[in-house]
């Protein structure tokens, strides 16, 4: 009775901790479990912490779905693209399918985010040069665009300005 006693009280002060770091945010099921082996490094792994963990999955109050829809919404609202996030996304040990899902059917409008982002970067001019086309293209690739979605973005930028001169 005493060996499952300490195992018992164990589990619950990993299961304390555990509700502690969801509280702040969202995590990965990986992400979350490599915390608590950071805060209790004596703590047997397989034995105490992932049937804790998994225990909090069954009760659908750690999700990596809904935690990678958090980090999409949030990057995407910082003006990052779907590559860059993918990218971040990785390393997080999160299922490839959950990600694809994440960033294309619960996600933002990539294209639309791609243009507005340009059009607040960008100053209009009716017929910008190459090399500032060039820049602009740099730029979103750096935010982690797709290349169809920045031609679309560029394009609808400069008949935006085209149609804007046309008026003036």
């Amino acid at each position: 009775m005493s060996s499952s006693a300490p195992s018992a009280k164990q589990a619950v002060t990993v299961r304390h901790a555990a509700m502690d770091f969801l509280a702040r945010r969202e995590h990965s099921f990986h992400e979350l479990l490599q915390k608590l082996i950071k805060k209790f490094p004596d703590l047997d792994r397989d034995e105490v912490m992932l049937p804790v963990l998994g225990k909090l999955r069954d009760e659908n109050l750690q999700s990596d779905s809904r935690y990678a829809e958090a980090l999409v919404n949030s990057r995407s609202k910082r003006g990052f693209g779907p590559l860059k996030i993918a990218a971040e996304l990785q390393p997080r040990q999160l299922d490839r399918a959950l990600i694809k899902t994440a960033l294309f059917e619960s996600g933002p409008d990539w294209e639309l985010l791609c243009r507005d982002l340009l059009q607040r970067k960008i100053k209009p001019a009716a017929k910008p040069a190459l090399e500032e086309r060039q820049r602009w293209q740099r730029f979103l690739q750096q935010r982690g665009f797709e290349q169809e979605q920045i031609r679309a973005a560029i394009k609808a930028v400069l008949q935006d300005s085209t149609d804007h001169n046309e008026y003036e």
